[in-house]
């Protein structure tokens, strides 16, 4: 099969041809048909996750074709049409137990624990708990973006924040996370706050939900955000992953209202320096938020096919393969508007 592989870590990329996948007695191999360029795979391919071992192909939001089953696997069959979430719970630790798969302790993600889907082929590891059967109107490209950036969204702005009608929710950095999370905790009815460097991205905040939108070159972003609340947000996101978004987001919260981490903070940022006498003063509440368990995509689905979220919105430019390369390794300078997604093997 074609696949885009590193054999160094900040090494160009190249497009080569390797093994094709064979399943897991547990898993199956898709055929994948669109895949989504992410900043979390720039974050590995930079060498910022231990999991991986090279050589390496990245890739981890998905969506493709059943294209052969293991042995065990009773649920899918070839040719299923489905998606995967970024984590793969391993079905037999506490956590998943209780439901709770996004934070696994024997995790698997596709494009870091092993080979992801920059190509042809994926094999997924225990199918029968992770797999998610997409409907059959949903293009591969708009189920390409659910897997990673939508449904982490989704579980920050609904599980996490528990975000309700007529708060007031603040998202910092409006890339494909934020701006899923705009569209997200408008469907919830709230006034949500964009808050990017970027116009372009502000504006298609705006078209996504948002009641208003700051540039964070213009403004005292959570003096801002302070005013325009009349004493600050209910809820608040940092969708970017950087110490100037998180500090932002935590400062422009009212008191005993909730900071949700939902982007990555690695390398040189892993260890930021927190403000700790508002978090303690006012009673703020940091919460994480990691992927979501495949069990909760139906909540998310029935949402997509009411149109009360219309994620394919949110897809940017469409790549081939070859064009990935280029793509993963520019992706820390935030050019694209929305998800980039290879659709063209």
């Amino acid at each position: 099969m074609k696949a885009v592989l590193f054999e160094k870590f900040q090494s160009a990329p190249k497009l080569v041809t390797v093994d094709d996948p064979t399943p897991e007695p547990h898993g199956v191999v898709l055929r994948v048909a669109a895949t989504g360029v992410c900043r979390s795979d720039w974050h590995g391919w930079m060498g910022h996750d231990s999991d991986i071992d090279l050589p390496h192909v990245p890739g981890h939001e998905l969506a493709g074709v059943v294209e052969a089953v293991g042995n065990d696997v009773t649920k899918w069959k070839v040719g299923d049409k489905v998606t995967v979430p970024f984590i793969c719970g391993c079905g037999s630790c506490s956590e998943c137990h209780s439901g709770n798969q996004q934070v696994c302790l024997q995790q698997e993600q596709p494009g870091f624990t092993h080979w992801g889907s920059f190509a042809e082929y994926v094999g997924i590891h225990q199918a029968d708990l992770n797999l998610v059967a997409l409907p059959e109107t949903m293009n591969f490209a708009t189920a390409a973006s659910l897997g990673c950036r939508f449904a982490t969204s989704f579980r920050a702005v609904v599980d996490q924040g528990k975000v309700s009608a007529g708060q007031w929710v603040a998202v910092h950095g409006c890339g494909g996370v934020g701006l899923s999370a705009v569209m997200i905790a408008s469907a919830c009815g709230a006034n949500v706050i964009g808050v990017d460097l970027d116009p372009a991205k502000l504006t298609l905040a705006k078209e996504l939900g948002a009641v208003t939108v700051l540039n964070g070159r213009e403004a005292d972003v959570p003096e801002a955000i302070r005013e325009i609340t009349r004493g600050g947000t209910h809820v608040s996101l940092d969708a970017l992953g950087h110490p100037s978004t998180m500090t932002n987001s935590i400062l422009c919260l009212r008191p005993r209202g909730k900071h949700v981490q939902v982007g990555l903070m690695l390398g040189e940022h892993a260890a930021p320096t927190v403000p700790m006498p508002k978090i303690v003063g006012q009673e703020i509440e940091l919460l994480g938020s990691h992927g979501m368990q495949a069990h909760r995509y139906g909540a998310m689905l029935d949402l997509v096919a009411s149109g009360k979220l219309d994620p394919a919105r949110l897809v940017g430019e469409q790549i081939s393969l070859a064009d990935a390369p280029q793509a993963l390794m520019e992706m820390d300078k935030f050019r694209s508007v929305g998800a980039t997604v290879i659709t063209r093997f």
